[in-house]
């Protein structure tokens, strides 16, 4: 079963002092930082980030309980709430005075419900009666006030990605309004009620801050709601509601995820993905909130595959071993009821001493999710998916049956629709470079090629030559299937590489399947191109016919003109290349030497005498004189002619 599980915690975590009855330990969600604050006499604090940059440990005077604790960003300024009125600020910053100074909030008879840094010297005091938005002056060891709003509030949630805070009002609390920051101004977004499950009167529901999260999910700010099980209603379940919160305009329920259970759940986003964890069966679902159900309904979306739990993780008894065998590990209690679950993808586990990232592991998803199709899109919109797509192609090969055609074509589509939308994306902004710098061209960034981009060359490198190899599989379907891929590539306007076409053509030679061979060139199946040309000449010795193919596609090309005289010279067709030279109006600028050093090859003295009496008329035609110019070094050619036809045979210059 460990082989089907699709999440797992980071093999890095973050390690910390873990809480005891003298250590609270608290999480700053904007710099992703954990506090390990020690009590008695002088306070001790051990901060542990992502990295030792982050880290930091100091000591700091004990004046009370510590509520609340976070470093701007940065690590500029510490900010530390032990009283319901005020909040205390030391300087981090290098030559700054470490003495303490405090900030009382403005609003009388108010409680501080805790505070979030906005800037690295901006910060945002929550109180039961509103939001006041200061300027910190570490210098001056003050803050002024910018703005403040008086609104009763339940309790509060930030988004430090998008430094957006949600404020919960009215008695139930499902009345939600939202607060955007940005550069020193606050701004009020358009307010939102949360709908609240049906209860027998005279019961009444209330929103609690554990049912509610923030999260950005592709590119886009999303309320989530986890609504539990009505009791009253025909419901099987429970359900995660996802309002979009944009940031002008109302706020719109926008989907619904069906649990299909009941109990404590846990929310997380990683890779724009939906993690719903459920502590009683100690497993997790995932929900794909851009892939739509079958049933057309947009809006209801069912686990993208079967519930799993995360992959078990072993807790190394000692530190870093000396021998290169790892330490001895325990297994860490997944699921804990000690976790604490943080946005997007942090899990904690206090008792422990442990912080994760955690982190979703495609491979295990190709065997769960059966529907290729489906499959495809839902690994296209992942991070790291390149080689497990190509990985996929190669699996749905191993059909080796035509029927699976349909399949390999659905998949080369949406692979090429990926493809084609990052060409076009990257087209467009060359075009805004090369036409200079306007408003528009400066707000375009260059398209940024993620790894769901599979080119031909990925496809030619890691699929199709291997396939092509094949013994085992018949040798129609592998050709069916590049052509396939052809098909899709010209069906998305994108421009076959060459190499392409060069498999097919190897692949009927090996074959022996030289009809159709003719049939796909003779009906423009493959695109013309100097390297097939080429690739066709060398053909001649297997295929007497690819020679005549090969000028034809030469001569279609019409900027292969020096190809085909090379072609019909190296073939001792000299009477052949001199006409076609003449039918594309090059004769007076060819290389006479050239000509002759190929018929006097040839060993055929008729011919030779014909090639050079030939450009002996070019010559007077151009100049006046038949004589060749020092500087076509046709020296020699002068004195072979001479000794096969006397000087009398050569042409007198004209009197005209």
């Amino acid at each position: 079963m460990d082989r089907e599980c699709y999440l797992e915690l980071s093999g890095s975590p973050v390690q910390f002092e873990r809480a005891t009855s003298v250590n609270n330990v608290f999480f700053d969600e904007a710099n992703k930082q954990v506090f390990a604050v020690r009590s008695g006499g002088a306070t001790g604090v051990v901060v542990k980030g992502p990295d030792d940059k982050s880290s930091v440990a100091f000591r700091m005077d004990d004046k009370g309980e510590v509520k609340c604790i976070k470093f701007s960003i940065g690590n500029k300024i510490l900010a530390v709430q032990r009283m319901s009125k005020s909040v205390d600020f030391i300087n981090f910053i290098p030559d700054y005075p470490l003495t303490e100074f405090s900030q009382e909030c403005k609003t009388k008879n108010a409680s501080v419900l805790g505070f979030c840094w906005t800037n690295w010297n901006e910060i945002v005091f929550v109180t039961d009666q509103g939001i006041e938005f200061y300027q910190v002056f570490p210098d001056k060891r003050s803050l002024k006030l910018l703005k403040s709003q008086s609104i009763n509030v339940n309790w509060y949630q930030y988004c430090p990605e998008t430094a957006v805070m949600l404020l919960s009002t009215t008695v139930q609390g499902n009345v939600l309004q939202p607060f955007a920051f940005r550069s020193g101004t606050m701004s009020k977004m358009s307010k939102f009620e949360i709908e609240l499950p049906v209860v027998p009167k005279p019961a009444k529901l209330s929103l609690s801050e554990r049912d509610i999260a923030m999260a950005t999910i592709y590119g886009q700010l999303f309320v989530m709601y986890l609504k539990h099980h009505s009791r009253t209603a025909n419901s099987p379940g429970a359900e995660v509601v996802l309002y979009h919160l944009p940031r002008e305009g109302l706020c719109k329920k926008s989907h619904v995820l069906k649990l299909n259970t009941t109990g404590k759940f846990a929310l997380n986003i990683v890779d724009n993905l939906v993690v719903v964890h459920h502590q009683s069966t100690q497993t997790s679902l995932i929900y794909d909130i851009k892939l739509k159900e079958a049933d057309g309904s947009v809006n209801t979306h069912q686990p993208v595959l079967p519930a799993r739990s995360i992959h078990p993780y072993g807790i190394p008894l000692s530190g870093p071993a000396v021998v290169p065998a790892p330490p001895p590990a325990v297994p860490c209690q997944l699921y804990s009821s000690s976790w604490s679950v943080f946005q997007p993808d942090i899990i904690i586990s206090a008792s422990e001493g442990y912080l994760w990232y955690l982190q979703v592991k495609l491979p295990p998803t190709v065997q769960l999710l059966q529907d290729k199709g489906k499959l495809m899109d839902f690994l296209l919109r992942r991070r790291d998916c390149k080689m497990v797509i190509l990985s996929v192609c190669c699996q749905i090969l191993e059909g080796r049956e035509t029927g699976s055609l349909p399949v390999v074509a659905t998949v080369f589509d949406k692979l090429n629709q990926v493809y084609k939308d990052y060409l076009e994306a990257e087209q467009s902004y060359t075009l805004a470079m090369e036409s200079g710098p306007s408003r528009s061209s400066v707000l375009q960034k260059r398209p940024i090629r993620t790894q769901a981009v599979i080119d031909q060359s990925d496809m030619y490198t890691h699929v199709l030559s291997a396939f092509t190899e094949r013994k085992d599989v018949c040798h129609r379907f592998i050709i069916a299937v590049l052509m396939e891929y052809i098909r899709s590539l010209n069906q998305f306007q994108i421009t076959v590489q060459h190499y392409l076409y060069e498999l097919v053509i190897k692949t009927l030679v090996q074959h022996n399947l030289f009809y159709m061979l003719h049939q796909f060139l003779q009906y423009h199946v493959l695109s013309d191109s100097k390297p097939l040309a080429c690739l066709l000449l060398s053909l001649e010795s297997t295929y007497p016919p690819a020679h005549q193919l090969s000028l034809d596609m030469l001569k279609r090309l019409s900027t292969a003109n020096d190809e085909i005289v090379e072609v019909l010279l190296s073939k001792q067709q000299v009477l052949a290349a001199l006409r076609f030279i003449r039918s594309v109006g090059g004769h007076d600028n060819v290389s006479a030497r050239k000509f002759l050093d190929a018929a006097q090859q040839t060993g055929d003295q008729m011919l030779f005498y014909t090639v050079f009496r030939s450009f002996q008329q070019r010559n007077q035609r151009l100049r006046g004189s038949p004589s060749f110019n020092p500087g076509e070094h046709c020296e020699e050619h002068v004195v072979h002619f001479k000794q096969l036809f006397g000087d009398q045979a050569l042409m007198k210059p004209s009197t005209a």
